[in-house]
């Protein structure tokens, strides 16, 4: 149990510094939407950030993945010193390899946008090829960026890159505040490629900190790094898959109306504030724990971390798209309606809102089960399960986008999420044995209920408070956040009363808490 407590002492830390960096980052996306609306250049933007992602950000995130297991294996066998000489050897090996790829991808930019926005034509086609350009730019400051990461959690150091949203937030923002207008979207992307750079020079202090000294060094014969190959591979193929759901979605939602793209990116925006605070949190702070105790063979210790997560993603996700059911257009208005961002573009992302948050549960309960794998240095299972997945969400997206329209596209990758998280589950008890899966059970049950409850609330909460307080949008804002407050209250209540353990936890270690200090 104590490593439990410290991984929620650790978590709740996170989720303090990732929710003010993240309203931050809704901010930006506010000002992105009052700025440049839900149209052909917006479209243009998020194509290029996806081919970002594809070809720079499935192997940053795989490498820095891999990378935590294999730093607590070494730390373990070898110590500190040999931990820190191997992260400049796979730092200096990804930067060269980046660099490579990116001047690869610079030259094939119009292959790669035609490959995934394929009703781009003339003048948006033309840009989306020139954004692309621009934001491979920073590929090599992301690369760096990830190792770096990596080796903090290695240490068990969380608060600072939890804080990253801040230099990089603060970058758009003066951006979209004083050039936008001059500068346009081309000018966005440019203010991309500077954000990245601000959070890497963010984090450089607390790495020197924490021992890291840099050497020019690179052993392609080092076993460890052999290893990291070995296991990124899978890791690259699975994240690849989430990110083929996404740019199937982008690529069918190219031929749709203009702003389809939009809708979905910023529906998948909204969900990844609930992703980001809570379910990041949590599983930031679990692998590295995971990986000690696999690292150790004390698979109980895995045992009890896996269950006490799940539990907790399930508590956290519930009663959030209960929320997003009753509330998506009111909460996409307040945010968004503004400037170019009118009332066809509100009800596109409300709808691409409520599909995506059908699968939060499937999604966060996947994040946590990945890491359960990868401490334990299996790296092909999750791989397995997110071809599956890819197969799923390809299928249902030709049948649903007939029906539902960019909606439709939304809810095939959520249906696909949860079908990987089912898999996951299954394997990991073949794996392991049982790992709690009646508590889990009945944590789902009771949390379902209680959301259930909570958005009946809510639903005549909100609409009495708009009745009366019906205006401005601080007063809309006004009845939207206390529908929010008072739903969480009942939802806390009603798992009080419904004996969730964990529930039960946080509130003792409240209570004790508030004692000590009064």
């Amino acid at each position: 149990m104590t490593t439990i407590k410290k991984a929620a002492k650790s978590a709740t830390i996170i989720m303090i510094f990732t929710l003010a960096s993240k309203f931050l980052g809704f901010f930006r996306e506010m000002l992105i939407a009052n700025k440049f609306g839900a149209g052909a250049e917006t479209d243009a933007f998020f194509i290029a950030m996806t081919v970002l992602a594809l070809v720079v950000g499935i192997i940053a995130t795989g490498i820095n993945t891999t990378l935590i297991p294999v730093l607590a294996e070494i730390e373990t066998k070898e110590g500190k010193d040999r931990k820190n000489k191997y992260v400049s050897n796979i730092l200096n090996v990804l930067v060269i390899g980046l660099f490579v790829v990116s001047i690869l991808g610079i030259i094939f930019a119009p292959l790669l946008v035609r490959l995934l926005a394929k009703g781009f034509s003339g003048a948006q086609f033309g840009l989306a090829v020139e954004l692309t350009r621009i934001a491979l730019l920073m590929s090599v400051f992301m690369g760096a960026f990830n190792i770096f990461v990596a080796f903090l959690h290695s240490n068990n150091e969380f608060a600072l890159p939890a804080a990253i949203g801040f230099p990089f937030n603060a970058v758009y923002l003066f951006f979209l505040f004083f050039l936008a207008l001059r500068f346009g979207i081309r000018g966005l992307m440019i203010a991309a490629v500077f954000a990245v750079i601000a959070k890497l020079l963010f984090i450089l202090p607390s790495v020197y900190k924490n021992g890291f000294r840099y050497r020019f060094r690179i052993n392609f014969k080092d076993p460890y790094l052999k290893k990291n190959f070995l296991l990124v591979g899978p890791i690259i193929a699975g994240v690849m898959v989430h990110q083929v759901n996404i740019i199937i979605d982008r690529t069918l939602a190219s031929t749709l109306v203009a702003g389809s793209i939009s809708a979905l990116n910023f529906g998948l925006r909204l969900n990844g504030l609930i992703l980001g605070v809570f379910v990041v949190s949590i599983t930031t702070v679990v692998f590295p724990m995971l990986s000690k105790s696999a690292s150790e063979n004390d698979i109980d210790s895995v045992r009890n971390v896996t269950k006490y997560g799940i539990n907790l993603i399930l508590l956290i996700t519930i009663p959030v798209i209960a929320g997003i059911l009753v509330l998506s257009t009111p909460i996409v208005q307040i945010l968004f309606e503004r400037g170019a961002f009118d009332a066809t573009a509100t009800q596109m992302t409300s709808t691409a809102l409520i599909y995506y948050s059908l699968g939060l549960v499937g999604i966060g309960t996947s994040t946590l089960l990945q890491r359960v794998y990868f401490s334990m240095q299996d790296t092909k299972t999750p791989m397995y399960v997110g071809i599956v997945s890819v197969v799923i969400n390809i299928v249902l997206n030709l049948i649903l986008i007939n029906y539902l329209a960019h909606g439709g596209l939304a809810l095939a990758t959520s249906i696909a999420l949860s079908v990987s998280a089912i898999l996951l589950i299954l394997g990991l008890k073949k794996k392991m044995g049982n790992i709690g899966g009646k508590s889990i059970l009945d944590c789902f049950i009771k949390a379902s209920i209680s959301s259930a409850i909570m958005g009946v609330v809510v639903f005549f909460m909100y609409n009495f408070m708009i009745t009366r307080f019906v205006g401005t949008t601080i007063l809309n804002a006004f009845s939207l956040a206390s529908s929010v407050a008072v739903g969480a209250l009942v939802y806390f209540i009603l798992c009080h009363l419904l004996n969730i353990k964990e529930v039960r936890m946080i509130t003792n270690k409240g209570i004790e808490i508030v004692r000590k200090r009064f």
